[in-house]
């Protein structure tokens, strides 16, 4: 069986080819400019994602030696995520559906990042907690089989990614905020200021946008960016990040605590975190739990994770009708609907 995933949620253009159990294609094309805007540009986006999807497609097919009537399967992200960029990337995967008269799936991009772990030569087992750190999201999950899985928490306000987003903008550091908030902390003394962490009365919910307010009254209170000394700035980054990392394993930390299970896959952007990296380590190793963190090609928006997801569905006796519409937001219809 061969599936064609392609992804187009945010602003990475990316196309999975999946023969036989094995992925030969993984091609993503990044959309690097937005970075002068301090942030993704949704209509930039969209054009972006239209020049280069159907060169992409070719290319993952030459790169997996099979011509496009070889595909049994058609996939693609239909949320959530840029409405406008979510669009260019379904119906071209419809198109393709119809005039080659195979089979289609509509996958929640969320869905593939929280499977996201099977890519890898370790795999989760079942069941399993995933833990989903990316721009737009934090859930926890509990994971039973590829048809059952269950919200434990959410963000009540901002995402982590999205909070290193706001702080690294607010440093002068630059996006996109993960690596550049990561790279200065590496420098800095994250004991230096104790930044707030959020606890809620839901035990495995998250917020981050006290957090980020904190580190902004901080920078007020020394009289703003342009008083801070490089190393000022190194400090702050690294204190940060300690907190969003602590708030993040305390409620892993939680569920684990609770829910008896086999593994823990961190996944989404932010997993590509090294501190978080090194902290959920510590505590896998302290329960005697498999952890599985996808290595960096798949953190990221990849159309592989999507590829994937499809290929589970559709051998769940799940496919999609071609009037399948995007969705921007994550909500209880959307999310999870099995």
């Amino acid at each position: 069986m061969i599936v064609l995933g392609i992804e187009t949620s945010c602003d990475e253009t990316s196309v999975a080819v999946i023969k036989d159990d094995m992925l030969t294609a993984n091609l993503i094309s990044s959309q690097h400019f937005h970075k002068n805007y301090g942030g993704v540009v949704p209509e930039l986006s969209s054009r972006a994602h239209l020049q280069i999807v159907n060169p992409l497609v070719k290319s993952a097919l030459e790169k997996s030696s099979i011509k496009l009537e070889d595909v049994d399967l058609i996939s693609a992200t239909a949320g959530p995520g840029l409405i406008g960029a979510l669009l260019v990337g379904l119906t071209y995967a419809k198109g393709l559906s119809l005039s080659l008269n195979k089979k289609f799936v509509a996958v929640n991009h969320i869905e593939g990042h929280i499977f996201s772990g099977f890519l890898m030569e370790e795999k989760p087992e079942f069941p399993f907690l995933a833990l989903v750190v990316s721009g737009g999201h934090t859930l926890l999950l509990l994971v039973k089989s590829f048809t059952e899985i269950y919200k434990l928490g959410s963000t009540v306000d901002d995402a982590a990614g999205e909070a290193f987003d706001k702080v690294s903008k607010l440093l002068g550091l630059g996006y996109p905020g993960g690596p550049k908030i990561q790279k200065a902390a590496e420098q800095g003394d994250e004991n230096r200021i104790n930044f707030p962490i959020a606890e809620l009365k839901e035990p495995y919910n998250f917020s981050f946008s006290g957090l980020k307010t904190a580190v902004l009254r901080y920078v007020q209170h020394q009289g703003g960016i342009q008083n801070l000394d490089e190393q000022h700035i190194k400090d702050i980054a690294a204190s940060f990040q300690l907190s969003v990392v602590k708030a993040l394993i305390h409620k892993l930390k939680k569920a684990i605590s609770n829910f008896d299970v086999k593994s823990v896959s961190i996944v989404g952007g932010v997993a590509a975190n090294s501190l978080l990296k090194e902290k959920a380590i510590e505590l896998a190793s302290a329960h005697n739990k498999k952890l599985v963190i996808p290595r960096l090609e798949f953190c990221g928006d990849n159309a592989a994770m999507i590829a994937f997801r499809a290929k589970t569905l559709f051998e769940s006796g799940i496919t999609h009708k071609l009037d399948y519409k995007p969705y921007p937001a994550l909500d209880e219809n959307s999310f999870l609907s099995l």
